[in-house]
C-alpha cells in the first residue's frame, strides 16, 4: 500500500513579514509623534510680561517687568525673556499692563524718535484719558487783549504718559499731562508753550487704552 507524500505548507513569502513589521513601526512611529506633540505643548518657558503699562521712548528696565510661564513654543523666541532682555532698551509703542512683550516692541535707546514733554491744559481732560491713551494735541494761540485764536492740531498723535490734577487751584481743576511726542513736533510744541498758548487734548477715537 501506498502512503501518500505528506503535504507541507508552503513557506510564508518574506514580503508578508516585512509588511508586518512595518506596520508595527508606522504605528510606533505615530504613537510617538502624538506624544512628542503633547509633550511639546505642555512645555513652557519664562517671557516676559509689563508689569504696568509701558509707553513708547520709555526705558523698559525689569521693575517694569513681571516673569510669566508660558506654553509658546518655537514662538516664545519672538517675546522677551529674562535672558534675552537688553539693559538701556526702550519701547518703541505701547505695550499694555499684562501684555506679554514682544521683540519687536523694544530696540536700543539710539533708535528712539520720540521724547516727553510735559503740557499744562486749560481745563480738564476727559476720564478716559490715562496713561497709554492716545490723543490729539491742540493749541489755541495766545493773542492781544487776553483772547485766544482759533485753536488746531499741534501733535495729530501723542501717548499719555500720566495725568496729574490738581483741584486746589483757585480757577478750577488744573490738569498736566506727560506726553509722549514725535521728536519732529518738539520745536513747535515748546514754543506754544513758551507763547502761553490755550492747549488741550482730544482721545483719538477708535484707539485702545
Amino acid at each position: 500500500m501506498t502512503t501518500p507524500d505528506t503535504v507541507r505548507p508552503a513557506p510564508r513569502a518574506f514580503w508578508a513579514d516585512a509588511r508586518f513589521l512595518l506596520g508595527i513601526a508606522l504605528i510606533i512611529a505615530s504613537v510617538a509623534g502624538v506624544w512628542l506633540v503633547v509633550a511639546s505643548a505642555r512645555q513652557t518657558g519664562p517671557v516676559f510680561a509689563a508689569a504696568r503699562t509701558i509707553v513708547p521712548g520709555q526705558t523698559v528696565t525689569a521693575d517694569d517687568l513681571r516673569v510669566v510661564d508660558v506654553a509658546l513654543g518655537s514662538a516664545g523666541e519672538t517675546y522677551v525673556s529674562p535672558a534675552s532682555l537688553q539693559p538701556g532698551v526702550i519701547a518703541t509703542r505701547t505695550i499694555l499692563e499684562g501684555e506679554l512683550v514682544p521683540q519687536a516692541a523694544v530696540d536700543d535707546a539710539d533708535a528712539a524718535t520720540t521724547t516727553t514733554i510735559v503740557i499744562r491744559t486749560s481745563g480738564d481732560v476727559s476720564a478716559s484719558v490715562v496713561a497709554g491713551s492716545v490723543v490729539e494735541v491742540w493749541a489755541a494761540p495766545a493773542e492781544d487783549g487776553g483772547t485766544f485764536g482759533e485753536p488746531r492740531i499741534l501733535v495729530p498723535s501723542a501717548t499719555v504718559v500720566s495725568v496729574t490734577r490738581d483741584d486746589a487751584v483757585v480757577s478750577g481743576t488744573d490738569v498736566s499731562l506727560e506726553i509722549v511726542i514725535p521728536r519732529a513736533d518738539v520745536a513747535e510744541s515748546l514754543a506754544a508753550l513758551a507763547d502761553g498758548a490755550n492747549m488741550s487734548v482730544v482721545p483719538v477715537a477708535g484707539e485702545a487704552q
